[in-house]
């Protein structure tokens, strides 16, 4: 039995990844991250919760832009990174840029961001640590914080999306929560 359940599982992530590819995480989660596990939580599971207005992996800029261009457009979106995009490709990613690149890079050092390119600046894809979409959600954040990150890009082959280390925090306690009801259920008698 304990197979089966394994086997139905493992096909409904199938295709609520395969969902989320399509729509680009567009959609909520049916199991909601409170009822997974934590061992379970994968970084799919995250970018199907966030929020439509906050779905980053629609925020980018290219190698050619001015840094003026890429920090108004995280401050618009309320968001601390881009991925950069060469000129003329929609998937073939150069790098990616963030806000402490621009105060290390562009504000401390006195240059000007009209005249500064995104590639003079941008941590390059050679350098670039990512995830995918299966990544549990533990590894993720051992990732982010071992490297010193805040933001970790998606990618399957292509860019899915963008997760930050609020992202995930958010998620392990959602997930904390649940299970803390849980067992408070479990003790009060209300389990069953």
């Amino acid at each position: 039995m304990q197979g089966l359940v394994r086997v139905v599982r493992s096909c409904q992530e199938t295709m609520k990844l395969a969902v989320l590819r399509h729509c680009h995480g567009r959609i909520t989660s049916s199991l909601s991250l409170r009822e997974k596990g934590l061992g379970n939580v994968t970084v799919a599971d995250v970018l199907l919760t966030k929020e439509d207005d906050k779905v980053d992996f629609l925020l980018w800029c290219r190698t050619d832009d001015t840094l003026e261009v890429a920090a108004k457009n995280m401050a618009d979106h309320n968001v601390g990174s881009l991925v950069v995009l060469r000129p003329g490709d929609q998937q073939d990613i150069a790098g990616i840029i963030t806000e402490r690149d621009y105060l290390r890079k562009i504000v401390a050092r006195g240059r000007s961001p009209n005249h500064t390119r995104v590639g003079d600046i941008m941590t390059e894809e050679n350098k670039l640590i990512t995830v995918t979409s299966n990544t549990n959600i533990l590894q993720a954040m051992q990732l982010m914080t071992e490297n010193q990150i805040r933001h970790v890009p998606v990618i399957d082959r292509k860019i899915v999306g963008m997760v930050s280390i609020v992202d995930v925090v958010r998620a392990v306690v959602e997930q904390q929560n649940g299970e803390l009801k849980r067992l408070n259920g479990f003790i009060q008698g209300d389990y069953y």
